[in-house]
C-alpha cells in the first residue's frame, strides 16, 4: 500500500486478505492509515524528521517549533513553505523565521528522527522543557465540571473521521471549558496530533489557550504534557492510562492530569483542585484527606 495525490488525506488503500469467525476467508479492500517522513527545515537546515500522517504538515511544523520553544508568538513565524524539489514528495517543509529570532541549529541536533509511537524523551529533554516553560500560574484558577469532563470522549469519537475508517489512528483535540470543540486532528503519532492541534491554534494566534482543555485517543506521556505546557494548557485528560513521567511532570507544572477518561469513570493524577467534582460523588466517598493524598503523591 502506498499513498498517491489522491491519498494525501492520511488514508490508503489496499486489497487484504481476512478470516472470518466462520473459519472461511474472504478478500476486500480495506483503508489503512498512511505513515511517511516529514522533515522539517529552518532556512533550508535540517532540524527533525517525524512519522506521521500526512495532512495538515504546517499545523504539525508550527506546533512542533512551539513545543520545542524555537517560536513562542504567531509574529516569531514568517513563512512554512512546500520543498519545491520534485524528489521531496510532498514530505520537505521550510521554515523562515522572523527576523528578530534567535535560532542556533546546534541546539536542535538532538532531534534526529522522531518515531510515530514515541516523541522525544529522556532526562536530558526533560531538563530542556524545565528551562523553556514555566509552570502554569497557580494564581489563575480554571476549572471544568465533572460531567462537563465526562462528555468529551464521546464528542471526540464522533470527530474522529479517519479513526472510524481505519481503526489504527490517534487523536488530539482542544475544548474549551463548556465543551465547544476548537480543533481536533488525527495522526498514526499521538504527539504528532497534539503537534497539529496546538499547531493550528498557535497559527490562528489563540494561544495561550489557558481556559481550554486537551483531550487525547490514546494514553497521555511526557512529550504530551510537554505540548500542552508550551501552548498555556492547564487540564490535560486522556481516555487511557498515564506514564509516570507524564504524571510526575504533572504535579511539577502545575498542570491537571486525567486519566481513563471513559464515561461515567476517570482518575484523576495530579491537581484536582481544577475539576469541580459533583457534590453528590463528595459525599459518597471523597474526602479532602483524599485530594491531600493525591496531591502529595
Amino acid at each position: 500500500m502506498s499513498s498517491t495525490g489522491a491519498e494525501r488525506q492520511g488514508i490508503g488503500a489496499g486489497t487484504v486478505l481476512r478470516r472470518k469467525s466462520d473459519g472461511s476467508y474472504e478478500s476486500f479492500t480495506d483503508e489503512v492509515a498512511i505513515e511517511e517522513p516529514l522533515e522539517i527545515r529552518i532556512d533550508e537546515n535540517p532540524v527533525a524528521v517525524t512519522m506521521r500522517t500526512p495532512g495538515n504538515d504546517e499545523e504539525l511544523a508550527a506546533g512542533f517549533l512551539l513545543s520545542e520553544g524555537i517560536v513562542r508568538n504567531r509574529s516569531d513565524l514568517k513563512a512554512i513553505t512546500p520543498s519545491q524539489s520534485p524528489k521531496s514528495l510532498g514530505n520537505i517543509l521550510n521554515v523562515t523565521l522572523c527576523a528578530s529570532v534567535e535560532f542556533k541549529p546546534e541546539v536542535v541536533q538532538r532531534f534526529g528522527t522522531i518515531s510515530s509511537s514515541c516523541g522525544l524523551c529522556g532526562k536530558t529533554s526533560i531538563e530542556f522543557i524545565r528551562q523553556k516553560f514555566p509552570p502554569i500560574d497557580s494564581n489563575r484558577l480554571v476549572r471544568i465540571e465533572a460531567a462537563r469532563l465526562l462528555e468529551l470522549p464521546e464528542r471526540l469519537r464522533h470527530a474522529q473521521g479517519n479513526f472510524a475508517r481505519t481503526g489504527g489512528i490517534h487523536a488530539a483535540a482542544i475544548f474549551d471549558l463548556d465543551g465547544n470543540m476548537i480543533v481536533l486532528r488525527e495522526d498514526v503519532g499521538r504527539h504528532n496530533a497534539v503537534d497539529k492541534a496546538i499547531g493550528r491554534a498557535f497559527l490562528d494566534d489563540l494561544l495561550p489557550l489557558e481556559n481550554h482543555i486537551i483531550v487525547v485517543s490514546g494514553r497521555s506521556s511526557l512529550e504530551i504534557m510537554q505540548k500542552a505546557l508550551a501552548a498555556g494548557v492547564s487540564i490535560v485528560a486522556a481516555v487511557s492510562a498515564p506514564s509516570t513521567l507524564a504524571v510526575n511532570f504533572a504535579r511539577e507544572s502545575n498542570q491537571t492530569l486525567v486519566g481513563f477518561l471513559r464515561a461515567p469513570t476517570f482518575n484523576v493524577y495530579a491537581h484536582v483542585e481544577r475539576i469541580i467534582l459533583d457534590e453528590e460523588g463528595v459525599n459518597r466517598g471523597y474526602s479532602r484527606h483524599d485530594e491531600a493524598e493525591g496531591e502529595s503523591a
